[in-house]
């Protein structure tokens, strides 16, 4: 016991000399996005929620939030600014403040409450996922990814419980960002949890629903629009185009690659569905258009399923020497890797998923979920 009070109080500090190394590297940056957020949402409730994609209006209130502050536009779907609309009761600070805390514990309390290992490793993970610069950088932002991380990863623990349709409604969490964790639901219907998917879809109709009766056809209009519009700069760094340089017609023909093994391996794993997730997850994220760094939250709760899912030596070296590399520590000196270098590392770990679930030595009972401690 004192023993595992010792490494949590050691990892709890790393994290933490984490979190304030990265606010003091980026303090130009603090809250941009939930600035953009909540400038949207005060739009919404000031000026109808027709107008939430009014990029005149919505750069107006981030001035008017944040004097001096950076504007840029609202490009997320409108569930974030309904997200952020409470939170417009309190002075921008304040309000940036419960934002950045809540998303961080939620992403925490995630990952404590859905793990199945035991022991320090359980609390390795846990805190081990939680440090990476991407992570903190995404707190650090204001950024809704936390969010969306920490509900993929309570319905992996719930789909290993067989809740499939708590997990499918927690799934609709990728609305928020879907480009981070699309093909997900896609991988588990080709798991066979059907109810999963089902769940998941019936929810993002309602979703898309009530963005018509509330923004009407004039703001939904709105929010096309903006997909239509071309890619921020720099919002290419980490996908294929990034990594490899792939655009056009081979980039779509990596994409229908990566697609596949997706699929054909949830098909392998379906009576592994722990590990299902991780591989739709990192498969998202692959063939994803556009990702900022913060996005990478979903890379480190995809390597944290994996951790609780392969107990084995060299899974989980391979896995805590990622974890080292993408730490804050490493980020801030010349031996980190450039940001499109993340990448390669998803297709390695994507690959190295893929092989093990169709080496030949893999027997049903290797592929079988361990029962929950």
């Amino acid at each position: 016991m004192n023993s595992r009070r010792a490494w949590s109080a050691l990892g709890l500090a790393v994290v933490v000399i984490a979190l304030v190394l990265d606010l003091l590297h980026h303090p130009q940056h603090v809250g941009i996005d939930f600035h953009t957020y909540l400038a949207a949402a005060s739009v919404g409730l000031q000026q109808g929620w027709a107008h939430l994609y009014d990029q005149s209006l919505v750069a107006a209130a981030q001035r008017h939030l944040v004097p001096g502050q950076s504007t840029q536009p609202f490009l997320s779907p409108p569930t974030v600014a309904w997200l952020a609309a409470p939170l417009t009761v309190f002075p921008f600070w304040t309000a940036f403040s419960i934002w950045a805390v809540f998303g961080f514990l939620a992403l925490g309390a995630a990952l404590a409450w859905s793990g199945v290992s035991t022991g320090i490793a359980r609390w390795i993970a846990v805190l081990a996922a939680l440090a990476p610069w991407w992570v903190l950088h995404a707190v650090n932002l204001g950024q809704v990814v936390p969010l969306v991380a920490a509900g993929v990863v309570v319905a992996w623990r719930l789909l290993r419980d067989d809740k499939d349709i708590a997990a499918g409604l927690l799934l609709s969490v990728i609305f928020l960002k879907p480009n981070t964790a699309i093909l997900l639901p896609v991988a588990l219907l080709a798991a066979g949890r059907y109810r999963v998917f089902a769940a998941w879809l019936a929810a993002g109709a309602a979703l898309g629903v009530i963005a018509l009766l509330v923004l009407g056809p004039d703001g939904l209009s709105g929010y096309v629009n903006q997909l239509r519009a071309p890619l921020p700069r720099g919002a290419d760094a980490l996908t294929i185009k990034g990594a490899i340089g792939a655009t056009g017609v081979s980039a779509a023909v990596l994409r229908l690659v990566v697609v596949g093994l997706v699929l054909a391996t949830a098909v392998r794993l379906r009576a592994s569905v722990g590990l299902v997730v991780p591989v739709g997850v990192v498969g998202s994220l692959i063939v994803s258009p556009y990702l900022h760094a913060s996005d990478l939250c979903l890379l480190a709760a995809g390597a944290w399923m994996v951790w609780e899912e392969r107990s084995a030596i060299a899974w989980r070296i391979a896995l805590a020497v990622g974890w080292v590399v993408a730490s804050p520590f490493v980020f801030l000196t010349r031996f980190s890797p450039d940001l499109n270098r993340w990448p390669l590392v998803e297709f390695v770990l994507l690959l190295a998923l893929v092989v093990t679930a169709w080496l030949p030595l893999t027997s049903a009972a290797d592929l079988r979920t361990r029962a929950p401690a």
